[in-house]
């Protein structure tokens, strides 16, 4: 549970080097989340920062594996220093390791309301790097910005193990400003950016862009949820660099398919297959659909999950005789430039975090005062959507919204946390909306 913080390589490389699994986990979890992570995963050891302590201290008691937190403390030199080292052998101890053993376990929103937490192997790793190298084309002379958390699938792909591969440099960053973004930008000569839609969009709206120079910049890749198109050749006739944008999901290690490089992008599209995966559009039968019709997509390749950890029948559902239904609508066209039209399950996307209403709807109802919700996603042009919550109050309650807010708090990250509440005296009222 660790921040964009180069420790987060040493750690995560040492723990897969020896075999072990990394579980990732987002460093906003709350204590009540933590705690089902924790035990979920069968943890062994908490690695996290000052700042987490705290939590885990919590819930200790209600720990059922995770009996050992590593803290690191702000500002110590890297625990490979002289002094730390030598308490251990100059040799690491010979482990063997199958491809398809696991190697990280990465939690996804669920649609029961509990995070499912997705089993990806050595294999899949190393086969999703091999795919996205050939779209990033990173030289060891490019200098890369890591502003992605490192615990996303995103970011612990494109900026620890793509870095890692192409042997290039990072350069990290945990806390933002467009200030400080720019500057940064400046400063190291930034040759590359991946980022979510957000990032970009205020890229372009920042009204003080002009004073620094940005021209070592050559290219942002965009992902985690959809780029309004028209900011594409806004930004990209600004700052002089190509954007492109692509799909994935943490089930697929995560990347699937990319607009290239080489080619002129097809504003709004999520571009073609990588080479090595297979992508259709299906009906509800599970039939392929002819060009243009919408379907559900569904992938194939050595980047899908082994499954989810501890649940069979939710690895049932998404898994399918070797190919992985993702719940995301699409059209491809003649061209296999896929363009994602909607979702077939009930999700939020919002700054390229998944939230299930389900999960929230489930907090939301713990509160005495509340008789029922409805979560839903509004949209939102720096977030992509931002959670809304309707809801129905018992009788003799009166709570304003900055309550129900502060008992969100409580249990969900800040992402999941409904930023706006409306009182409403029927969920049927809200069903009538959605349909419309």
């Amino acid at each position: 549970m660790l921040p964009n913080i180069p420790e987060f390589f040493y750690y995560c490389l040492a723990v897969v080097r020896s075999g072990a699994v990394v579980v990732l986990l987002n460093t906003s979890s709350t204590p009540a989340e933590l705690r089902y992570l924790l035990n979920n995963s069968d943890a062994k050891i908490l690695i996290a920062q000052e700042s987490g302590e705290k939590r885990y201290r919590e819930i200790q008691d209600q720990l059922e594996t995770c009996r050992i937190l590593h803290t690191i403390h702000s500002g110590q030199k890297p625990f490979m220093a002289e002094q730390e080292s030598s308490r251990y052998p100059e040799e690491p101890l010979a482990t063997t390791i199958d491809p398809d053993d696991p190697a990280m376990l990465i939690y996804t929103a669920g649609l029961t309301g509990r995070p499912l937490g997705a089993v990806l192997t050595h294999r899949n790793l190393c086969e999703e790097l091999n795919m996205i190298q050939p779209i990033f084309r990173r030289e060891p002379d490019d200098i890369g910005l890591c502003l992605i958390p490192l615990f996303h699938s995103f970011g612990a792909t494109v900026n620890m193990l793509n870095v890692i591969q192409a042997g290039c440099s990072t350069v990290m960053m945990d806390r933002l400003t467009m200030d400080s973004l720019f500057s940064t930008i400046e400063k190291n000569r930034i040759t590359y950016i991946c980022a979510v839609p957000r990032l970009y969009i205020g890229m372009v709206f920042y009204d003080k862009a002009e004073k620094y120079d940005v021209s070592s910049l050559k290219l942002c890749v965009t992902g985690g949820s959809a780029m309004p198109p028209e900011f594409i050749p806004l930004f990209e006739q600004k700052f002089g660099a190509r954007l492109l944008e692509g799909y994935g999901l943490t089930e697929a290690s995560p990347a699937c398919s990319f607009n290239r490089i080489e080619f002129a992008a097809k504003h709004g599209s999520i571009g073609s297959p990588l080479n090595g995966i297979d992508i259709k559009i299906v009906d509800e039968a599970g039939q392929e659909l002819p060009v243009n019709q919408v379907g559900e997509l569904i992938i194939r390749g050595g980047n899908v999950m082994k499954g989810y950890y501890k649940d069979d029948a939710a690895t049932a559902a998404v898994i399918k005789d070797g190919w992985l239904y993702t719940g995301d609508l699409g059209r491809m066209d003649e061209d296999h430039y896929i363009f994602l039209t909607g979702l077939k399950k009930r999700m939020i996307i919002t700054s390229g975090f998944n939230v299930y209403p389900s999960e929230v709807e489930t907090v939301l109802n713990m509160y005495p005062a509340v008789k029922e919700s409805r979560v839903v996603g509004k949209q939102d042009l720096m977030r992509g959507e931002v959670v809304k919550a309707a809801v129905v109050l018992r009788g003799g309650f009166q709570p304003d919204d900055k309550e129900i807010i502060r008992h969100c708090k409580t249990y969900l990250s800040p992402y999941k946390v409904p930023r706006e509440v409306e009182f409403v005296s029927s969920i049927a009222e809200i069903h009538a909306k959605e349909i419309t």
